[in-house]
């Protein structure tokens, strides 16, 4: 039955069907060195099995953004409405983030410490965490 089937595909199909047999294996890019710097392992991702790890994002509720977070989050930004930024520079927009003024890095203290926190439009923030919080800066 399976074969009269596959003959009638053909048929239909202009021998454009293929069997299993006859599926030719399509060769693999090449790989390419890991991103990580100076790592000279090759990878077809972006990055080699042992950075893979050092690149992972965790999902938000993970880093500690959970109900309770948006529960206070909510409340925060009804009691600050007016992003802080914009307010510095003589504008009123409206606030839509909590933002961490210290990023808190997985720090329970000052994850949760209102005083660390300020209201910013996604636009004051976006900028803020481009710029400060991404190259952050250590003291020894």
């Amino acid at each position: 039955m399976r074969r009269k089937y596959e003959s009638h595909l053909r048929e239909i199909c202009g021998g454009f069907l293929r069997t299993q047999s006859e599926v030719k294996q399509v060769p693999m890019k090449p790989a390419k060195p890991c991103k990580h710097p100076s790592c000279p392992n090759l990878t077809h991702d972006y990055y080699c099995d042992d950075h893979k790890s050092l690149y992972v994002r965790e999902s938000g509720s993970k880093r500690g953004y959970n109900y309770k977070w948006q529960k206070l989050r909510k409340q925060f930004l009804k009691r600050h409405p007016l992003c802080e930024a914009c307010k510095q520079n003589g504008k009123y927009v409206t606030a839509t983030v909590v933002d961490h003024i210290i990023p808190h890095r997985g720090n329970e203290n000052l994850m949760w410490d209102e005083g660390n926190w300020q209201s910013l439009c996604k636009r004051c923030h976006d900028k803020k965490t481009g710029t400060h919080d991404s190259t952050p800066t250590y003291s020894y």
